[in-house]
């Protein structure tokens, strides 16, 4: 009883009366300091959601083109002189990665929506650039082969592998083929081992899946935030993807599961690792790290 009298005495009159002590010493508000004191990046952006500011509240849904102006807006209604170019600056970027991630979220699940199309020459496009970055001295002898096989597809037609997630789990294995050649590669022979192999195409169109919830339920702000100083973008997800299957692959063959068929159980555990990594909040998950 009386922690719960503290609390409601503390946020109806205590918390006002300290705020406006400080902000009379220090000729801050609680936004300037609470910036002043945390680094930049994930700490520092993550830092907004606690202000109940109307107008701050309604320049994370905004488009990078309008983020100066809800800056602003910010700066006026708490009455921060425009010549604060530091924290000007600070919460202009701070206010891009929330937006930007938010809209980051919307374009991978706009892609991940798309069905695979046979009948769509830039999908057929770019399945056929998959197998030439990964298979460049051998011919796809057809369109339907069991050659897919050879680069961990199911069947003799990968479109039906991406039915869960659409065409971001194409774009997905293309982007790392193409940026990350040799590592693609090497990762791609590692999965046919005799004994500790697996589907190389099926378990990156599985990294994908795992890609794309860690988005959804916000658990990629962290890095994201440290990673860019501005506006996230579809880059920045393929570059996180790529990190996951080069370090699933490393993860796999430490572990030496006993067969594929404990696939799920060590997918959830390397899962289970890189969410705690998440945890941090001076992570930054890059395939160059």
């Amino acid at each position: 009883m009386l922690v719960y009298f503290w609390g409601f005495l503390y946020s109806k009159y205590v918390r006002f009366w300290l705020k406006w002590i400080l902000r009379l010493l220090t000729q801050k508000c609680e936004l300037q300091r609470v910036f002043d004191g945390l680094k930049a990046g994930a700490q520092r952006t993550l830092s907004i959601g606690n202000h109940g500011i109307i107008v701050l509240r309604n320049a994370i849904q905004v488009e990078e083109g309008e983020v100066e102006k809800c800056v602003r807006d910010v700066m006026k209604e708490k009455k921060i002189a425009q010549k604060d170019t530091g924290f000007k600056t600070n919460l202009h970027i701070s206010l891009l990665q929330i937006s930007g991630y938010k809209k980051l979220y919307l374009d991978v699940e706009s892609l991940r929506k798309v069905p695979y199309d046979s009948d769509n020459e830039e999908h057929e496009e770019q399945l056929i650039e998959l197998w030439n970055l990964l298979m460049p001295h051998e011919n796809l002898k057809a369109r339907i082969t069991k050659q897919w096989c050879d680069i961990g597809f199911q069947g003799d037609d990968p479109k039906t592998d991406f039915r869960g997630m659409g065409l971001l789990g194409l774009v997905n294995l293309v982007y790392f083929s193409k940026h990350y050649t040799n590592e693609a590669r090497q990762i791609l022979s590692r999965s046919n081992h005799p004994k500790l192999g697996y589907s190389y195409a099926i378990v990156g169109i599985n990294l994908t899946e795992m890609a794309y919830s860690l988005l959804k339920n916000g658990a990629l702000k962290s890095h994201l935030y440290n990673m860019i100083s501005g506006w996230p973008r579809m880059e920045h997800f393929h570059q996180f993807y790529c990190y996951l299957v080069y370090e699933f692959d490393k993860f796999w063959f430490e572990e030496e599961p006993e067969s594929i068929m404990h696939f799920n159980q060590y997918r959830e555990k390397f899962h289970e690792k890189i969410k705690r990594l998440l945890l941090h909040c001076d992570v930054i998950l890059t395939l160059q790290n």
